[in-house]
């Protein structure tokens, strides 16, 4: 969703095994690292019940995972998103969320022959930070495709469709390990960084950290846990707490992750962190001991989870932002399913003024195919 730069604050190739099979035993050991995300919109100043109806076609673009859409102040909404091939970078824009389904797409970056960069490009996120776009995504070397880091793009043009897109190179954390899904934000003038990373010598496969950030593509150290899969729902086929991303409303800071394997159980949990506290102090963030936002086979969306938030074309309505398959068996690795297709719907908030995800909305009757 848009941060700081963009709009005021209110108060994962076909083939190979699965995403996280080889992290056991063949991580290197290291130190401790992590950061969350933060989004920007306007917030309603009072907590709100979640709206009843979401004016948004379902689902929104089809075949795009993880997907990313955050406002800039040139009015547009700016949308990429994890494609099947898992071989580029793609950008979409509009002025209107409806329309990100119809628009036009760029690609603004490819997988690299060979070498870094060459495999696994997962979850991309467009920022705006210090007058400059910034595109933080996951890869892998072509010749070890499970070896994924963290990488950086950089664009000085005003237009992100336009200008040279320069490979400010890989984010640094403590460990030489699997790590991904980098989000930035920033919270009382400090930058910091949120991503999801293997820590050595412990029995599971990502859990979400935190650390403030020297410049949009370093850290300064150091980096905290903020979240390790413990409880059931976050152990189903891999044990895993990923795609962490903040809201910032109500006095507080939420983040949500999404755990488990990429198939049905896929789901979204939930930290919680008042916005006076210290973001770095682990215990400042209270965790749901229950997922927030899960399948449900009445309106028949499996999986949905890799979120981030907007805000609707009013300014101020809340508007998550997640993929989901319209079915739940799938045959082989999820990862070779393509049908992950990017869904938005409004939310509001509980009366003790924590998020309302309800339920994944039905697809919408007529959606383009």
């Amino acid at each position: 969703m848009s941060r700081a730069d963009d709009l005021p604050e209110r108060s994962g190739p076909p083939g190979p095994p699965a995403r996280r099979l080889l992290l056991k035993g063949t991580l290197a050991a290291g130190a401790l690292a992590a950061a969350p995300a933060v989004a920007h919109a306007s917030v309603p100043a009072e907590p709100t019940a979640r709206p009843k109806a979401t004016p948004y076609v379902n689902p929104l673009v089809r075949n795009r995972a993880d997907p990313h859409i955050t406002r800039h102040t040139d009015g547009f909404y700016y949308f990429t998103a994890t494609v099947p091939e898992y071989d580029r970078i793609v950008l979409r824009r509009s002025r209107t969320l409806n329309g990100l389904g119809g628009a036009a797409e760029a690609v603004i970056w490819r997988a690299h022959p060979t070498g870094d960069m060459g495999a696994h490009i997962w979850a991309p996120e467009m920022h705006r930070i210090g007058g400059k776009w910034y595109v933080y995504f996951a890869a892998a070397p072509a010749e070890d495709v499970w070896a994924i880091r963290i990488w950086v793009l950089e664009n000085a043009h005003p237009d992100p469709f336009e200008g040279t897109w320069v490979e400010k190179g890989r984010i640094k954390t403590a460990w030489e390990t699997f790590s991904l899904d980098a989000t930035t934000f920033t919270h009382r003038g400090t930058r910091y960084l949120a991503w999801a990373q293997h820590e050595p010598g412990v029995d599971n496969n990502t859990a979400v950290w935190l650390s403030e950030m020297a410049n949009p593509w370093s850290l300064t150290g150091p980096q905290v846990r903020l979240t390790t899969p413990e409880y059931d729902w976050e152990c189903v086929g891999f044990k895993v707490n990923e795609g962490p991303y903040v809201l910032k409303r109500n006095g507080r800071l939420f983040m949500t992750y999404s755990a488990s394997a990429t198939d049905a159980h896929y789901c979204m949990g939930l930290l919680t962190a008042a916005d006076d506290s210290d973001l770095m102090d682990p215990a400042s963030w209270t965790k749901s001991p229950v997922p927030v936002f899960t399948s449900n086979g009445t309106t028949r969306q499996y999986g949905p989870g890799h979120n981030c938030f907007t805000v609707a074309e009013d300014g101020r309505t809340d508007v998550l932002v997640y993929h989901a398959r319209p079915y739940e068996e799938i045959d082989g690795d999820p990862l070779d399913d393509p049908n992950r297709h990017t869904r938005v719907q409004t939310f509001g908030f509980k009366p003790d003024g924590t998020p309302d995800f309800g339920v994944p909305v039905a697809d919408t009757a007529g959606a383009r195919t």
